[in-house]
């Protein structure tokens, strides 16, 4: 057996202990999108202090979709958190076949998103920054329209509060007690 130092960092046993060489990569079948990236810098005392933005989207295109934003001081740690932080964020939509249960309009800071069910084989019809979200969602033909502010931020949490307040028939008649028939 062999004899174990105290000072020597490396386990006798050869288990690691989550070191990054010893991680492996995980495919969760998720795919990533990375709507943007913007440098922000701090004004300080001996100058300016750049740090970076990313706004991030995930899904798997099958009714699971996440937004996340990461800021570091350098891009890939900005992007990384960012998918990090969408993969947390990921929610179930509703979904009527290849398109949504009905139209919705959803408001987040001033920028307003309008949703329209559209017919099989439409497309996505989205412009902006709505387009990764929808798409990541797996909805394949739908109708989008921005209006007010562009802001990519505001544009992608509009759509995604958007898409997280869908209701499909049966569960607005079950929330109010009755049947499909009777609403």
């Amino acid at each position: 057996m062999a004899e174990v130092n105290k000072n020597d960092k490396r386990r006798s046993d050869n288990k690691s202990r989550g070191r990054r060489e010893d991680r492996k990569p995980v495919d969760d079948g998720l795919e990533k999108v990375m709507v943007n990236v913007r440098l922000v810098q701090k004004v300080v005392q001996g100058g300016r202090t750049p740090s970076y933005s990313a706004l991030c989207v995930v899904g798997d295109r099958k009714g699971r979709v996440g937004i996340g934003t990461g800021k570091a001081r350098e891009t890939t740690n900005a992007i990384e958190k960012g998918f990090n932080d969408a993969k947390k964020n990921m929610i179930t939509i509703t979904m009527d076949g290849t398109t949504i249960p009905h139209e919705i309009t959803m408001k987040y800071g001033a920028s307003l998103v309008q949703l329209k069910p559209a017919k099989p084989g439409t497309g996505v019809i989205a412009g902006g920054a709505s387009r990764p979200v929808l798409e990541l969602a797996g909805i394949k033909d739908i109708t989008a329209k921005n209006h007010g502010s562009n802001n990519k931020i505001n544009t992608v949490r509009a759509t995604f509060e958007a898409l997280k307040a869908m209701q499909s028939a049966e569960q607005v008649a079950a929330n109010r007690g009755k049947t499909v028939e009777e609403l």
